[in-house]
């Protein structure tokens, strides 16, 4: 399995962005996707979170500004991210759980991780 994004970048407060993550190697559809963010030196963050059925999760502090979507034919992982604000800087990571572990895209064993890419706002 291979996860490679991009669409990361340098951008000033309240515009938009969206990275994308292009996946290969899944052989079926019925994992969780997601996207994380980690700045050094914190924990890693849950930012957004999409299952097979397309049920989504958010974590409190991106809810109602970003949006998941997943791309199932295009086998692509997208995060819509608005209102960016100087606190979203971070590198930002694609996942995918493990099959057997999707049944809950929140406590979901994620094994699949993309290289990541910076988001810098300021």
């Amino acid at each position: 399995v291979q996860l490679v994004e991009s669409g990361g970048g340098s951008v000033r407060a309240g515009t938009s962005l969206t990275p994308t993550c292009v996946t290969s190697g899944y052989t079926d559809d019925g994992h969780c996707m997601g996207w994380f963010r980690q700045v050094p030196g914190k924990q890693r963050e849950k930012a957004a979170l999409i299952g097979s059925d397309r049920a989504t999760h958010y974590s409190q502090s991106v809810k109602g500004r970003f949006t998941i979507s997943h791309d199932k034919a295009q086998k692509s992982l997208f995060l819509e991210m608005n209102s960016l604000q100087p606190e979203d800087t971070a590198v930002y990571y694609c996942a995918g759980a493990s099959i057997e572990t999707s049944i809950n895209c929140y406590s979901a064993d994620y094994v699949d991780w993309g290289q990541g890419t910076q988001v810098t706002v300021s």
